[in-house]
């Protein structure tokens, strides 16, 4: 398949797993395009879609967090399961945060900013990347240093646009 192909068969994927996720019960997770915010939050500044970001490498799932235990780093609210878990973030975010500010790695290194899934995750080199969903998750992960090495060179050019500016 050509890169071209590949790249409009991976767009129209995550585009028809973003309209499924549009009609989801919970608007408190909505995904806005419209935002050139460099972190993906929902309406209420939460990262994650309320998911617990230390959990990632200390459970290795994800783990639902909890409004009592909150922090707050680089205009995001992130979620914890346990006050030890907003301790150790507040400790040290930056092990914690996720890459690309949350959006979806494989979109990153194809120069979109797509929703990340907090169930489509891997952790790379002790950082959280998240995928749109895990059919865009399976073609990353079969080159996750080249596709890293992509949205690594990418995201400082987009990371302040509008993901609705790069469709």
């Amino acid at each position: 398949m050509s890169k071209s192909k590949f790249r409009a068969s991976l767009i129209a994927v995550a585009a028809a797993a973003a309209l499924t996720a549009g009609f989801a019960p919970s608007v408190a997770f909505a995904y806005d395009e419209n935002s050139a915010a460099a972190v993906n939050i929902d309406s209420k500044g939460i990262g994650l879609r309320g998911h617990d970001p230390v959990a990632y490498h200390t459970v290795g799932a994800p783990t639902a967090g909890k409004a009592e235990f909150s922090a707050k780093h680089n205009g995001v609210t992130y979620l914890f399961s346990s006050a030890a878990n907003r301790d150790a973030f507040n400790a040290n975010p930056g092990k914690y945060e996720p890459a690309y500010g949350g959006f979806c790695a494989m979109g990153v290194a194809l120069e979109k900013k797509l929703d990340g899934d907090p169930t489509a995750w891997k952790l790379v080199d002790g950082k959280l990347h998240l995928n749109v969903n895990k059919d865009v998750q399976k073609k990353w992960l079969e080159d996750v240093p080249g596709n890293n090495k992509k949205a690594d060179a990418n995201w400082p050019s987009i990371k302040a646009k509008t993901p609705k500016s790069l469709a």
